[in-house]
């Protein structure tokens, strides 16, 4: 048997998502794999939905791992969540059909990052980026943000050296009093991607960049990577879109 689950999880004091080479790098992946372990007294492996780096949240992110047909999946969910760390919460687990893919089942994804642009707040710190610079243009950051709409060749807006063609849908400003909301969703995302286009999109409204400089470092086999890579801390996982068909 399949089962599908979303999991929520504060990233700051683990090395990322993925299983790490080194014991002392702690991972969410590592921690709901020791866990689910220890509930079925063997060794469990999880596939997820993607990876995220060290630092960075979910609020959605998804994973799947196979079991027996006869396992009681609501008592699962509540062991996990009574061994996991407080900054780990499994938000779901569901039985799915055999072909349904974390990762391969995903028809899109939204990232959500979050920018402080109020008074500094310690409390918050890691969970947002604390903007403190002078007064950002959100409103000509969101006019900006258009040139990423569409089919593109991010190759200067990610780390990864091929495979660079993805698709935006849509980007989306709103703010919760000080805070900036930023979600942006697409077919796919390269590493460091997200935070590329923000920090560009931050330098834009900051008159460090223009919208045109920005626009040139699209669709073009010149390499020049954008100046500025917004923090791990602001970044979110929000969510995975799989079409309204979970294969259930």
């Amino acid at each position: 048997m399949r089962v599908k689950g979303i999991v929520s999880y504060k990233g700051t004091r683990y090395y990322g998502y993925q299983v790490q080479p080194h014991d002392f790098e702690i991972s969410i992946q590592q921690e709901i794999e020791k866990a689910l372990s220890t509930i079925f007294n063997q060794t469990m492996k999880i596939t997820s939905a993607g990876r995220t780096d060290k630092g960075v949240h979910a609020e959605g992110q998804c994973f799947h791992f196979d079991c027996s047909d006869d396992t009681d999946v609501s008592k699962v969910r509540y062991s996990l969540n009574r061994l996991l760390p407080s900054d780990i919460y499994i938000r779901s687990l569901d039985k799915v059909s055999d072909d349904f893919h974390s990762r391969f089942s995903a028809v899109s994804k939204t990232y959500r990052y979050k920018i402080n642009i109020g008074e500094y707040n310690p409390l918050i710190d890691d969970i947002v980026y604390s903007y403190k610079f002078k007064k950002l243009d959100v409103k000509k950051m969101e006019e900006a943000s258009k040139i990423f709409i569409g089919e593109h060749n991010f190759m200067n807006y990610c780390s990864n050296d091929e495979d660079f063609v993805r698709t935006i849908e849509s980007i989306k400003f709103s703010q919760d009093d000080d805070i900036v909301i930023i979600d942006i969703k697409g077919n796919g995302f390269r590493r460091y991607m997200v935070r590329m286009i923000v920090g560009t999109l931050i330098e834009i409204g900051q008159d460090r960049y223009s919208v045109e400089e920005a626009k040139s470092l699209l669709d073009t086999d010149k390499f020049n990577r954008t100046r500025f890579k917004a923090p791990a801390q602001g970044l979110y996982l929000y969510k995975i879109d799989y079409g309204g068909n979970d294969h259930d």
